[in-house]
């Protein structure tokens, strides 16, 4: 099956980096603002990192559940607006400190105060409508009571007692009647975050831009997703430990390779149930987005496994994925929905070929063009089946990248793109470099534009938002108020509006 995209252009921007006045970027008014600048730029579309919980490292790609949302993007100007906060206390939960990095630690402690504050007026007709909605979402029980014994012993499941470990159905229902007050804290809190979201959606819907949503293919493994579904994930079943950890050897990101640490899945087990858990996660992911993203594709032809315990990738192999077998039955669940596979490492030429054959979009890197061989990221190879980016989440910025290339390279990439004359490395709003890039991908075949926000501001290397195969500092870039209307935004919309990528 191939789907195609329509022409179109949108912006790479992560919840979490919005400006706000929590300390974090949240479910506010600077979204819709944010949408509003969306249009004003001609685009279509707004694509987000994972919004489901984070776990180590802060990391959107290794969060204690798929299904759940971040309660830090919670506002409580929402909560106040549903009469469970007063304007006063909103104020007292305002953040003073520097608006250009996400404060973690302030907005756990924050929202974990003002989430308990409105959850302790939610009246009856509220905590039915509550309840209502956890008996729809199939998976919510088990993420409370994940959370609640999470809270009080560890994330690491395996060291819980004998019947919540083996998640006995019997010892989960004593557990959940005993803290059944509590447990439901988190029914409430994921509430109010899919019904913020869902507002956040239907204003981008309503103004043309669809939502690109981020799907990581692995879970990690203390999340209640492992706890909850024990036989889809290659467990040790003397110590339920994982038999291996996924993981990539090295590549352009970390030459050394990566051991991500998430457990590797028991296809085999999972073939028998025709991949229910995965589909699943898949299906709930449209419920949340217009489009979606799968990271790390390539596990879906061969995905590589590293021994549990090892601390580097050097005695991983690669196995045979699911194959076309899970990509059509995700075709056939979301038969009217975008699908975009993330393609991006060292692949060889079958798993290549795997990958195009399915007919789904592919992504294309500027940042990885110029390397001498006129490879398929080069601009004027590109098919109109993908997907071009200057860069991904993954990347360091477009103008910090440019900096960082040797003369030769540098001047080849600028020339390529029409720019010519002095003054590549100025930064900001007048970043010429960097609107040559952009107008060079907009102008392409590529039937989508996906551009960082950070390259829109023409910003350095200090704003990057990951540095792969690291553990600590990421995911902590923030745009201050000021800065968000820097933008030019009259010159987008005007290359939009060229080259057939207007929202009309």
């Amino acid at each position: 099956m191939k789907k195609e995209f329509k022409r179109r252009m949108g912006v790479l921007m992560n919840i979490s980096s919005l400006p706000s006045e929590f300390g974090i970027g949240c479910f506010s008014k600077d979204a819709d603002t944010f949408v509003d600048m969306l249009v004003d730029m001609g685009c279509q579309c707004w694509q987000v990192l994972p919004i489901s919980i984070i776990g180590a490292g802060n990391s959107p790609y290794s969060g204690l559940s798929s299904f759940a949302g971040n309660k830090l993007y919670i506002s409580p100007l929402g909560l106040m607006r549903d009469g469970l906060l007063s304007p006063e206390e909103v104020e007292g939960y305002k953040y003073n400190g520097q608006p250009y990095n996400v404060d973690y630690a302030f907005a756990y402690s924050n929202s974990e105060r003002y989430l308990w504050q409105a959850y302790l007026r939610v009246d009856e007709k509220l905590r039915k409508e509550i309840l209502a909605f956890a008996k729809k979402e199939k998976w919510l029980k088990d993420y409370a009571l994940f959370m609640h014994i999470a809270k009080y012993h560890s994330t690491n499941w395996t060291t819980w007692e004998k019947g919540l470990k083996e998640h006995n159905s019997e010892a989960i229902e004593a557990y959940y009647k005993k803290h059944e007050n509590d447990v439901q804290f988190y029914f409430f809190e994921q509430y109010e975050f899919f019904k913020q979201w869902n507002a956040v959606k239907e204003k981008a819907n309503s103004r043309g831009i669809k939502i690109i949503g981020d799907l990581p293919y692995y879970v990690a493994t203390d999340s209640a997703d492992v706890w909850a579904n024990q036989k889809d994930f290659a467990l040790d079943p003397k110590t339920d430990l994982p038999k291996y950890v996924s993981g990539v050897p090295g590549d352009a990101f970390a030459k050394d390779g990566q051991v991500w640490g998430n457990v590797i899945y028991n296809l085999k087990n999972m073939k028998e149930d025709e991949y229910s858990f995965l589909r699943s996660r898949v299906k709930h992911a449209f419920n949340m987005y217009d489009s979606l993203r799968i990271d790390h594709a390539r596990a879906l032809y061969n995905y590589f496994e590293i021994p549990y315990g090892d601390t580097t990738a050097e005695n991983g192999k690669w196995k045979q994925g699911p194959g076309k077998e899970l990509v059509n039955l995700f075709i056939k669940d979301n038969s009217d929905k975008e699908i975009i596979l993330e393609d991006l490492g060292n692949l060889d030429d079958k798993c290549r070929e795997f990958l195009d054959n399915t007919g789904l979009p592919t992504m294309r890197i500027f940042q990885f063009a110029f390397d001498g061989t006129m490879n398929i990221h080069i601009p004027h190879n590109y098919i109109k089946n993908c997907v071009a980016y200057t860069g991904t989440h993954d990347n360091t910025t477009l103008l910090d990248w440019l900096y960082n290339q040797n003369e030769g390279a540098r001047s080849f990439a600028l020339k390529y793109c029409g720019f010519s004359g002095s003054g590549w490395g100025i930064g900001g709003r007048e970043c010429q470099s960097n609107k040559a890039v952009i107008k060079t991908l907009i102008q392409s075949s590529a039937d989508m534009v996906i551009i960082p926000i950070q390259d829109l501001l023409g910003y350095g290397g200090d704003t990057r938002m990951n540095i792969p195969g690291t553990s600590e500092g990421n995911w902590k870039f923030r745009v201050a108020y000021e800065q968000m209307g820097t933008i030019d935004t009259g010159y987008y919309y005007d290359l939009n509006n060229t080259y057939g990528r207007i929202n009309n």
